[in-house]
């Protein structure tokens, strides 16, 4: 399915040449800069000069097109590592969060292009999470479009891997269980993805377990590799705890072993896992003791993780108690 793209380029019925003297001026040094940071070099000297704080205020500013592009410099300038430092250093991620409601969506598309690549370093999850935006973005997943939903969520996969309990306070499962069924692919493998990074801390296993089991096995079956791949994830991280292996139940071996048996599946790692704390259960013991083959095929795989792994799935198949 096709979706709207977000365009960076002003509306048709702007020219920045034409605008009032001072905002005109004001948008073609913006756009010089925008054009400027792309060195890191220059980076540098922006943030040693002090001119972030001048770009702070201007986030605020009431021309549409000046916020726009004070986002894209931020969002240049997050892309270089001195520009991610300085922006963390300087602020910027709380400075921005202003913006999450701005009524022009590329300005909430740079900041959430923003986030998305501060995320990914610990300390810019860290800020992110101090900053207490993590309720607000999980809130945002239903009501913006596609395009940011996707980036949102690549945010809060990073950031939940350091701490999820604001995630879990909120109705962050609830939502994330609706993303699983959404139309596009990308949507529901990221969702499941952030459902994996819960699934990593003691307590959110919990919550996964008993509120999104069902949709997750029925991913399993999913026409793209991608879902599938994180969906078997989060089930695999959910069913550490016996729990998660009484909730999932026999109805998950059967598209399991299909992942298992696919040697080009993506998923073909996380499903042998899977399956393996599975086995630990007499009942799942007793039903994978009649696709030990399946296993055996594995320890052909190229890559050594699945060859070990089904070893060790091998293993805890046949055991027989003394």
């Amino acid at each position: 399915m096709a979706h709207a793209h977000i365009s960076g380029n002003f509306p048709p019925d702007i020219d920045p040449t034409k605008a009032p003297l001072a905002f005109g001026r004001r948008q073609q040094a913006l756009m010089t800069l925008c054009d400027l940071v792309h060195d890191p070099e220059n980076v540098y000297q922006v943030i040693e000069v002090g001119f972030l704080d001048n770009l702070k205020t201007l986030l605020l500013h009431h021309d549409s097109t000046v916020r726009q592009k004070t986002t894209q410099i931020l969002y240049v300038m997050a892309m270089h590592n001195v520009g991610r430092q300085g922006l963390i250093q300087n602020g910027v991620i709380s400075a921005i969060t202003d913006l999450l409601d701005d009524p022009v969506d590329i300005c909430r598309k740079n900041i959430h292009q923003i986030f998305e690549i501060m995320a990914k370093l610990p300390e810019g999850a860290v800020g992110i999470l101090h900053a207490g935006l993590i309720p607000l973005l999980v809130f945002k997943l239903k009501t913006e479009s596609d395009e940011i939903q996707e980036l949102i969520l690549d945010t809060l996969s990073n950031c939940l891997h350091v701490e999820a309990s604001e995630a879990l306070a909120t109705s962050a499962i609830t939502i994330l269980k609706e993303k699983l069924t959404h139309s596009s692919a990308a949507i529901r493998s990221k969702a499941a993805w952030v459902l994996s990074e819960i699934s990593t801390h003691p307590e959110g296993k919990s919550v996964v377990c008993e509120e999104t089991i069902p949709v997750l096995v029925s991913l399993l079956e999913d026409t793209d590799p991608e879902v599938q791949a994180s969906a078997t994830g989060a089930l695999m991280f959910a069913t550490v705890k016996p729990a998660g292996k009484r909730a999932l139940g026999a109805e998950a071996i059967p598209p399991l072993l299909k992942l298992v048996a696919e040697e080009t599946s993506k998923a073909r790692l996380s499903a042998i896992k899977t399956l393996t704390m599975l086995a630990e259960l007499p009942e799942g013991r007793k039903t994978l003791l009649d696709h030990t083959d399946t296993f055996q095929q594995c320890l052909n795989d190229p890559c050594e993780a699945v060859k070990r792994a089904a070893k060790i799935a091998i293993s805890v198949i046949k055991w027989k108690p003394f």
